[in-house]
């Protein structure tokens, strides 16, 4: 292969802020026949329901349904899958899912309240969605881990019923994607996908039920989707392409680097892989060590294509001056392989998932460390957080009067309602004045 030439950068040049935005930059302008066709999609399925779906189903998936009921597997089947792993393929997937089960845990929200002196009580009620759904690519990708991180936490947080689509192309199952869903505790799988499987848990059919919030991760026509039915639902995320940041002081294996940048480059040629360093000749080092390993690599050609394309080398004078360049990338996954990554962290204050020291690869949170995998891309990290618990959580406030409350709130309710000419405001509160 040709020797790969990554993009440097140094954060001293006087067009550093313009280069590191380009750097950044992605289109995500939406295809407008992609959106006009998902919008079809939708509005077929509100309409036809069932119908609809099985169309869509044996025509895009080229499955063989003959009635909206052959959608639905049975739990016999999940179980059955679970069966059928062998023993290194159970014990890696119980793992997971014990240690993602047991980070979700510390995550539950919890219903709080206090009393004022006047005896008004004012809380916070913590009820988890009485309906999620959980959207897995299938056919011949097997995403078990996605199956575990999106429906462990849904399950944790008490949702009444987690209801999961995966295609089954050509009636093609995954048999690890089906374990992983009986481990994690999926009530209900229907073997469907694309647009057509996100407007069904949207807007709900005869067979399909209709949940709350849909989460998950999918093509272009998923994503679409999710987009449009917003509002009607709630969804987790819109994910962009997968990023991964490494600040590295240059005493780190330069092969370790080479090869963690290729973990997230492997996914697609749109992801992004960047490395940031204040030793000019480490970065020479990894860049030898990344045309070393690409050959021998199953997904040389993407990974290839994603380090020329989007993939960066960024110098910079200080560990400081590099966390400050994160905190403006704000990156999906962060590996701080220096020797105090504690110290370095505290500077951290956007990103996804932030993985500590020389030893922590971001493949382990991928997997089976514990925390989500579900996270911010495209700078979203900025205000956004990784997928947990919470996510399948809802909060109400709690206010009750006394009689005492009801007197002094009501006076300055009056006050202000009055102020913005809301009469019936007003006067709702001062019937409940003392006289």
């Amino acid at each position: 292969m040709t020797a790969l030439k990554i993009t440097r950068l140094d954060n001293t040049s006087s067009d550093f802020d313009t280069q590191l935005s380009s750097l950044l930059a992605w289109d995500e302008s939406d295809d407008l026949e992609v959106h006009q066709r998902v919008l079809d999609i939708i509005s077929n399925v509100r309409k036809n329901g069932d119908k609809a779906v099985l169309d869509y189903s044996n025509q895009f998936d080229q499955t063989q349904f003959k009635k909206a009921t052959d959608f639905e597997l049975s739990a016999t089947s999940l179980k059955q899958a679970w069966d059928s792993l062998s023993a290194e393929k159970a014990h890696a997937l119980q793992t997971a899912a014990n240690r993602v089960r047991a980070y979700a845990e510390e995550q539950k929200m919890q219903s709080w309240q206090y009393i004022e002196d006047d005896g008004t009580i004012l809380g916070q009620k913590i009820t988890a969605l009485d309906k999620a759904g959980l959207y897995v690519p299938g056919g011949k990708a097997a995403y078990p881990s996605s199956v575990l991180m999106n429906a462990i936490p849904a399950k944790v947080a008490g949702v009444g019923e987690l209801i999961m689509v995966v295609p089954t192309p050509k009636g093609e199952t995954n048999q690890l994607v089906l374990a992983a869903a009986y481990l994690a505790g999926v009530d209900r799988i229907f073997t469907i996908g694309g647009a057509q499987a996100v407007a069904a848990l949207a807007y709900g059919t005869k067979t399909i039920p209709a949940v709350d919030k849909i989460v998950g991760p999918g093509n272009i026509y998923v994503a679409t989707a999710k987009k449009l039915v917003f509002g009607q639902v709630g969804i987790d995320m819109i994910a962009g392409p997968s990023e991964i940041l490494i600040i590295c002081d240059g005493k780190t294996n330069p092969d370790w680097i080479a090869m963690d940048l290729f973990s997230q480059a492997e996914h697609d040629e749109n992801a992004q892989a960047i490395l940031i360093s204040d030793d000019a000749d480490y970065l020479n080092q990894v860049e030898q060590s990344i045309n070393k390993l690409l050959p021998e690599m199953e997904r040389k050609d993407i990974i290839a294509t994603s380090l020329s394309s989007r993939g960066a080398f960024i110098q910079v004078e200080t560990l400081p001056q590099a966390a400050e360049v994160a905190n403006i990338i704000a990156p999906e996954h962060l590996e701080l392989s220096v020797e105090d990554p504690e110290t370095l962290n505290q500077q951290i204050r956007n990103a996804g998932a932030i993985f500590m020291g020389r030893y922590t690869a971001e493949a382990l949170g991928d997997y089976c460390a514990g925390p989500n995998h579900v996270l911010p891309t495209s700078s979203t990290a900025r205000y956004s957080s990784p997928l947990g618990v919470y996510d399948f959580q809802k909060r109400s406030s709690i206010i009750n009067c006394s009689e005492s409350g009801a007197d002094t709130l009501g006076k300055i309710a009056s006050v202000l309602a009055r102020g913005e000419s809301l009469t019936a405001h007003a006067r709702s509160a001062e019937f409940r004045i003392k006289k």
